[in-house]
């Protein structure tokens, strides 16, 4: 690895750390734009480098989420019902995604998918209207389901699933702070299925560059994951200095941003 793509990566790392523990996005819509750029730079096809972008930036989510939810949970902010409620439907979802519609789709098709539904999550996110003051989380079968949803969305986009999971515990009435807090420790499991997934998918794929495994980036991960590690903390505990708008606006400005540049990715490719 040369020096300039290890300060990339570092400074990538650091980033999606930070957003990772601040809004509980695990940091994929974040490293997916970039690390699909910084492949495309180095020879990889467009469509592998988003699909690699995709995996290995789900796999880095494994080591952010244990950090940024450490902190959170020090705060008392994760509601573990709905961790252990929605776990089973993520882990389902994942595979699926993981290891049968990835290696599927076209990495084209990905990137718009990635882009309609990103800003999808945004506009969610902006609305104004509060949430109906009667509607509360769905009983633990529709927790399930919603996982299931939740975890395979999530395998296709490369993201820890709080572009999903934010919103609709939001408008089921959990303050966004815990919101936050409960989509970060599910990034766990959401990367877990969804990187087994990725393994099982990409078995017989020749290397697209060296240190490449399957859809796996293997030095990005290292260098990534080892910055977000440190950085998450730092994340969580701006989270909760923040207020509720606030902290809606930055999530929601973050996710129309990476939205029109994978749209652009898209149409391009």
């Amino acid at each position: 690895m040369d020096l300039s793509l290890a300060a990339e990566l570092l400074l990538l790392g650091c980033g999606a750390g930070f957003l990772a523990g601040l809004l509980g996005i695990g940091g994929g819509m974040l490293l997916v734009p970039f690390l699909s750029f910084i492949l495309s730079q180095r020879g990889v096809p467009p469509g592998m480098a988003v699909k690699m972008a995709i995996a290995t930036s789900m796999t880095t989510i494994m080591f952010t989420s244990l950090s940024s939810v450490r902190a959170h949970h020090k705060r008392g902010a994760v509601r573990w019902p709905l961790v252990r409620n929605m776990a089973p439907g993520i882990v389902l979802g994942g595979l699926l995604a993981g290891a049968g519609a990835f290696s599927v789709v076209k990495g084209q098709a990905l990137a718009l998918f990635f882009a309609a539904f990103v800003a999808f999550s945004a506009t969610q996110m902006l609305r104004a209207r509060p949430p109906r003051p009667d509607r509360d989380m769905p009983g633990r079968l529709g927790q399930v389901a919603a996982g299931s949803g939740i975890g395979f969305l999530s395998g296709l986009v490369g993201a820890g699933g709080g572009f999903v999971s934010v919103p609709f515990m939001t408008r089921c009435n959990v303050p966004i702070h815990n919101a936050v807090a409960t989509s970060a420790a599910l990034g766990f499991p959401i990367a877990l299925a969804n990187t087994v997934g990725y393994l099982v998918g990409g078995i017989g794929l020749a290397p697209a560059l060296p240190g490449a495994l399957g859809y796996l980036y293997l030095p990005a991960l290292a260098v990534i994951a080892s910055a977000s590690v440190l950085l998450a903390p730092l994340g969580a505990r701006a989270a909760h200095a923040l207020d509720v708008r606030q902290l809606k606006r930055a999530f929601a400005v973050l996710l129309y941003l990476l939205a029109a540049y994978m749209l652009y990715k898209g149409l391009s490719t």
